[in-house]
């Protein structure tokens, strides 16, 4: 009985010893993960208010699973956790298989202690901002099939020891800091079939070991600065679907083996060097639906072959040197959606077969050197609703069956040659927003019913032959934001309704026509206008105040009009105000300003060139200049005022004097600062106050009645380009400090009293005499090879002296000779005028054909002025 009695007690004891082990593991676990907890920044988290002690943690925690009692997976993605990693239970967690923290606000490095949840299958970090390494023990991770910590601020090279995790099926590094190579042990990752390395910093090629992971199914390395050739070795994974290494710096040609890749749904190589052909063996990837080959090097033509992809539904090979004809075999893919040929060397015409298409969305052949007709057969593309078709060489008329495309949301067919009127069919696109016919040769009138199209919000119908007036029915188009007319013949006044539509409307361009009357008067409060431009009309009377409501206003040009005013210093409001041309009008009178901190704050152009302004230059405007006052050091790339509209853009046009030229800015740089005000009465001295400008790229003070010394502070414009100060009595030396000015490209001094010494430097050493004509009193190179010498001959200047003499008499003998032949005759005229004036007592007559006279001479010879500016223009476009 006794024996019988222990080996029942130790048969029961067992269980209890195991469940009692079990129970104080998982207290443990339980312990260690709520001092975790405590490390949390926001530990009282409500999602996480279940970890409470004295609870059970196996079916009481939220995000706690366990087996046979011991914590197996912890899931609290989403969790909204702040905190670390630096107290996580990596010892007291032994039995953990499923770690998923992703998508919290979890910071700090990757302890290396990482390496002890060696039963661990999937680790999931993803969308934290965890930096650091990523550490070597993760290689000690045997079971591991899913390491998922893309989306985090890693930095460093990825280490060579994931290459052990046999086990691994889904590696996710991507949207990192990563450097450095692809190691070549990833190609130990036989069972691999989820590779995404992308949007790092990862360098040099992708190793051929990579075509050994046939079971790989996506393939992500874009968005790196990988280079060299795509390996061949790729053609051996035959189960890949999808292939992403675009945003790269690869070179070479596609390889061949690719067209191996037989179950790929989507190819992407955009965005690198790739050069030489499309190989025809793309022709056999039958389930290819996405394929991007764009902004590559890629030459030679379309392969016919691209037309058996019968399941692609987009193709863009945009920004290549791909040339011939586009082949007709492209009608056959029935399921394309999206097609972009656009940037590439294309000719020939557009085949008819394009027409087949019915399921294209997208259309884009723009910047090629097609020819001929536009294809009737487009107006079946039904579902169209993007169309680009400019920067062509296409012909003849915009065909009618484009009425047919009711989905049409953006049609561009500008810079071509299409003439003829624009039908009236167009105006059936009730769906359009975007319409440019801009650079053709339309003629005729504009069509009243556009404005049936009630969701316009671009129409640019600029540079085209177009004739009678503006119709008033473009004031219905009650969404249109960017209109731009200008270089047409269109004559008549300007709406007024323009000055309401500029609640919504923000670009208003039609220069260069025949409008006259006055600016529209009424300018609504709340204006979104940024941007308006009437040079070169026949404007006339005073610049509407009403302007001061459009805030947003970022260029006003005026220019060469008729406009007879005062400097209208009101426009000072404007907070946001660019650029101000008023150049060429009858602008009169004294520039007065105020002491007003923020007038002209944001000015970066001012010409104010060809009016009559008196008086002193405008000292206090010069000190409010602030822009011009600083150069920007954080501008990388080239940056223009520009106004965007959906997939269409606005480029301000200008017309400025700089280098001696007068020259027409094609989209104004924001870095691009000017002043004019040439061709005036400013009198006085130049204020020294201008060298405080030091952003100034052009300064054009010249035929003025300016005097006094150039002042000495302009040599601290260091990014001037063009310094024109000519046909004014400055007098005094030039400055030495102007030698300093190693950006100067255009000096211009000439026509002053100038004396003493040419300053030497490496820009005045590339000036000629032009810019120094006029100056008797100067001297030193170019004028004369040594400066304070006199290097002509006195006999030889005698002799000059003598002839100018002789000269002089002659032409003084004829000169007197001419004047009494006219003078007999004029006094005989004149006599008869004022008796007969004197007789009737009527004085006003003679005054009033003076007077007359004297307008259509000035008239006259503005127009002239006019058409030589504008024939200058045409040849100094930039």
């Amino acid at each position: 009985m006794i024996m019988v009695s222990k080996n029942f007690s130790l048969f029961q004891l067992f269980p209890l010893l195991y469940l009692f082990t079990v129970t104080f593991a998982s207290t443990e676990e339980a312990t260690a993960l709520l001092k975790w907890k405590a490390t949390f920044h926001n530990h009282s988290n409500s999602l996480l208010a279940s970890w409470r002690p004295r609870s059970n943690e196996c079916s009481d925690w939220y995000g706690v699973t366990c087996f046979n009692g011991r914590v197996n997976s912890l899931n609290i993605t989403n969790y909204s956790v702040i905190g670390t990693l630096y107290d996580f239970p990596f010892s007291s967690l032994p039995f953990l298989e499923y770690l998923d923290l992703s998508t919290n606000n979890i910071s700090g490095t990757i302890p290396p202690e990482i390496g002890n949840l060696t039963n661990l299958v999937c680790l999931d970090l993803h969308i934290n901002h965890i930096s650091g390494t990523i550490p070597p023990q993760i290689g000690s991770l045997a079971k591991l099939q899913t390491l998922r910590l893309f989306d985090n601020h890693l930095s460093g090279t990825i280490p060579g020891e994931i290459g052990n995790l046999r086990s691994l099926t889904k590696l996710s590094l991507g949207t990192n800091f990563l450097s450095g190579s692809i190691p070549i042990s990833l190609g130990n990752l036989t069972n691999l079939s989820f590779l995404f390395l992308y949007e790092n910093q990862l360098s040099g090629s992708i190793p051929e070991e990579i075509g050994y992971l046939r079971s790989l199914t996506k393939l992500s390395l874009k968005n790196n600065s990988l280079n060299g050739s795509i390996p061949a070795s790729l053609g051996n994974l035959t189960s890949l679907s999808g292939l992403w290494l675009y945003r790269n710096q690869l070179s070479s040609s596609i390889p061949e083996e690719i067209g191996y890749l037989r179950s790929l749904t989507v190819l992407d190589l955009s965005n690198n060097c790739l050069n030489g052909s499309i190989p025809n063996s793309l022709g056999n990837l039958t389930s290819l639906s996405l394929l991007y080959l764009n902004e590559n090097q890629l030459s030679g033509s379309i392969p016919e072959e691209i037309g058996y992809l019968r399941s692609l539904t987009e193709l863009s090979l945009k920004k290549n040197s791909l040339n011939g004809s586009i082949p007709a075999s492209l009608g056959n893919l029935t399921s394309l959606s999206g097609l972009w040929i656009y940037q590439n060397q294309l000719s020939s015409s557009i085949p008819e077969e394009i027409g087949y298409l019915r399921s294209l969305t997208v259309l884009d052949l723009s910047n090629n050197y097609l020819n001929g007709s536009i294809p009737a057969s487009l107006g079946n593309l039904n579902n169209l609703s993007i169309l680009g078709l400019y920067r062509n060489d296409l012909s003849g008329s915009i065909p009618t069956s484009f009425g047919n495309l009711r989905n049409m949301q953006v049609l561009s067919l500008e810079i071509n040659n299409l003439a003829k009127e624009i039908p009236s069919s167009l105006c059936n696109l009730t769906s359009l927003e975007l319409l440019n016919l801009s650079d053709n040769k339309f003629k005729g009138k504009i069509t009243q019913c556009l404005g049936n199209i009630n969701g316009l919000q671009l129409l640019a119908m600029s540079v085209n032959n177009l004739s009678g007036d503006i119709p008033s029915s473009i004031c219905n188009l009650t969404s249109l934001r960017i209109l731009d007319l200008g270089r047409n013949n269109l004559k008549g006044a300007i709406l007024q309704c323009f000055g309401n539509m500029s609640a919504h409307l923000e670009v208003l361009d039609i220069h260069q026509n025949n409008l006259s009357g006055t600016l529209p008067t009424p300018f609504s409060i709340g204006s979104v206008l940024r941007s308006i431009n009437l040079q070169e009309n026949e404007l006339e009377g005073k610049i509407s105040v009403s302007l001061a409501n459009c805030k947003e206003l970022q260029v006003l040009n005026l220019g060469d009009n008729y406009l007879v005013d005062t400097f209208p210093m009101w426009l000072k409001t404007l907070p946001k105000l660019q650029v101000l041309s008023l150049r060429s009008n009858k602008l009169h009178g004294p520039i007065r300003t105020s002491g007003n901190e923020t007038m002209f704050y944001e000015l970066r152009i001012l010409d104010l060139s060809y009016n009559a302004f008196t008086g002193n230059l405008p000292m206090s405007l010069f000190q409010h200049l602030k822009v011009m006052r600083k150069i920007d050091q954080t501008m990388k790339a080239p940056t223009y005022l520009t106004i965007t509209v959906g997939v269409g853009y606005y480029h301000d046009l200008l017309t400025i004097a700089t280098k001696g030229l007068e020259l027409e800015l094609i989209g104004i740089l924001i870095v691009y600062t000017a002043i004019d005000l040439s061709s005036n009465k400013f009198e006085g001295q130049i204020p020294s106050i201008m060298g405080d400008l030091i952003a100034l790229r052009v300064l054009n003070l010249s035929h003025n009645v300016l005097q006094g010394h150039i002042p000495p502070s302009l040599g601290s414009l260091s990014v001037i380009e063009s310094l024109d100060l000519s046909f004014n009595q400055l007098s005094g030396e030039i400055p030495q400090q102007l030698a300093a000015l190693t950006s100067l490209e255009f000096l211009s001094l000439s026509h002053n009293h100038l004396q003493g010494c040419i300053p030497q430097g490496r820009q005045f050493a590339t000036f000629e005499n032009n810019s120094y004509d006029g100056n008797d009193g100067l001297r030193g190179f170019p004028v004369s090879k040594v400066c304070g010498s006199i290097l002509i001959p006195e006999t030889n200047y005698t002799d000059y002296a003598v002839d100018d003499e002789e000269s002089t008499s002659e032409f003084l003998n004829e000169f007197w000779k001419a004047a009494l032949m006219g003078y007999g005759s004029g006094l005989c005229i004149g006599l008869c005028i004022v008796y007969f004036m004197i007789s009737t007592g009527n004085l006003k007559w003679l005054s009033r054909i003076i007077e007359e006279l004297e307008n259509k001479i000035i008239m006259r010879r503005r127009k002239k002025q006019q058409r030589q500016r504008h024939y200058k223009r045409r040849n100094n476009r930039i």
